[in-house]
């Protein structure tokens, strides 16, 4: 078991990694940007390493510098956590080219998921189902015509470097093509220096369910069931839950025995997820794989009784996984509280904190690096805090949820609470009536 990890990453995903590892009596050592000097994983951890100034790019994406800190404080293993360097293959390989275990997957992993359209051809060739579409990368706009018109408006054209819902457009007719090409293919480049793009079969109103997948060393893969994230918006997940309302037993069987081969596919070492679209008609397409931990992985610890870091972190070490698959017990949801005005837009609201209450009780969990006091910088993600609860049914789970919401009290700065607590009183939300489409047509002039 190693003895020291570097945790690369930071505000509430850091905290947990450094909970688990104190629990597991690992050492850690944490790293920090100028803004995030006060930040309460800096606290925690039993080293604390400066790597720069607050942009990402100078400090939390900075390779050398994380390199370094692992070196000169003797870590033995770096923990990425989500966002930021956890699916970079370059980081990937430069921890193994220095000893250093990287606990997530290997570069040939990530790099073999991390190009959609090249995850598409694996998880094909595995006997996933995956979405009609091109083979590969589209090489012109007359190409993209002709891969529509055999699968039939409307389309999605994606980058294949992407990720958060930037460099993908949805084209419903050929009049469209050409500006949605060329205007997909310049945001792509902007945000990830690939204007790869290929085209897919549009599925309107799909439900977003991914399958929580772990496997070791050894070429063994089990999944620990699904989580539904289709509340969201601009591609960008508000709102989790476990198991879905919309899942069968049937479905369940057949999304975990497509996952689980997927995984085996690849000889997919550590914790990970594949995504799948649902359609009304309940069948499923392969969307892609995230090679790491999920912001939403709380819900699935509670309904399982599994902590997902701690077996991430023994997977990595080579312990074996018991290839067991694990089915919901209980009902968890988790709400999103980001530090963004909901009634505007979601507007940006990074500022100080004023008053801070956390909500408490029987099935209530709290993940969060704020306190009262804390300024929560504009350089980062805007979100908080993470609010799971956890009953017997979904009614109780929702009913516990407004419970925690309405005593969960943020001051000093705008945050989702209001949309959440709005969320749990409508109709359709509450009867599991709902699709990524679901905020379209959401009344926000109640907040």
């Amino acid at each position: 078991m190693f003895k020291k990890i570097l945790v690369a990453n930071r505000g509430e995903i850091a905290l947990r990694i450094i909970r688990t590892c104190k629990e597991m009596g690992i050492k850690t050592v944490a790293v920090y940007s100028t803004a995030d000097k006060e930040s309460l994983h800096v606290r925690f951890a039993d080293e604390a390493v400066c790597i720069g100034p607050p942009a990402s790019a100078q400090s939390y994406l900075n390779i050398p510098s994380l390199i370094a800190a692992a070196e000169i404080t003797n870590a033995d293993a770096i923990h990425p956590g989500y966002g930021f360097l956890s699916e970079n293959a370059e980081f990937s390989r430069v921890c193994q080219e220095n000893g250093i275990k990287f606990i997530g997957a290997t570069p040939e992993m990530i790099n073999s998921m991390g190009d959609k359209a090249s995850a598409k051809a694996t998880m094909k060739k595995a006997g996933v189902p995956t979405i009609p579409g091109s083979d590969g990368l589209l090489d012109s706009i007359a190409e993209g015509l002709k891969v529509a018109h055999k699968v039939k408006y409307p389309v999605i054209l994606k980058a294949t470097a992407g990720g958060g819902g930037r460099g993908m457009r949805i084209v419903r007719n050929d009049d469209e093509f050409e500006k949605a090409w060329n205007s997909a293919r310049t945001e792509a480049q902007a945000a990830f220096g690939n204007d790869g793009i290929y085209l897919e079969k549009y599925v309107e109103e799909p439900h977003h369910i991914e399958i929580q997948l772990v496997g070791d060393q050894y070429g063994r893969a089990a999944h620990l069931s699904e989580r539904d994230c289709s509340i969201q918006r601009r591609h960008q997940k508000l709102v989790e839950e476990t198991p879905s309302p919309f899942m069968t037993d049937k479905l369940r069987e057949k999304m975990g025995k497509a996952a689980v081969a997927g995984a085996k596919a690849i000889s997919y070492e550590g914790v990970g997820t594949i995504e799948f679209l649902v359609d009304k008609n309940r069948d499923f397409y392969f969307m892609e794989m995230n090679t790491r931990i999920q912001v939403e992985h709380p819900i699935t610890e509670e309904v399982v009784n599994y902590d997902l870091i701690k077996e991430q972190i023994k997977v990595a070490a080579g312990v074996p996984i018991s290839g067991k698959d694990y089915l919901p017990q209980m009902h968890a949801m988790e709400c999103r509280i980001n530090a963004e005005d909901p009634a505007n837009g979601f507007r940006p609201s990074p500022g100080k904190i004023t008053v801070l209450h956390i909500p408490g009780g029987h099935g209530v969990r709290v993940d969060t690096h704020v306190y009262a006091g804390y300024t929560i910088p504009p350089n980062y993600d805007s979100m908080i805090a993470k609010l799971i609860t956890v009953a017997q049914t979904r009614e109780e789970c929702i009913v516990k949820m407004k419970r925690a919401l309405s005593e969960f009290v943020v001051e000093g700065v705008k945050t989702t609470i209001p949309f959440h607590l709005a969320l749990m009183d409508n109709v359709d939300f509450r009867a599991g009536n709902f699709t990524t489409a679901f905020l379209d047509s959401f009344d926000f002039s109640v907040l």
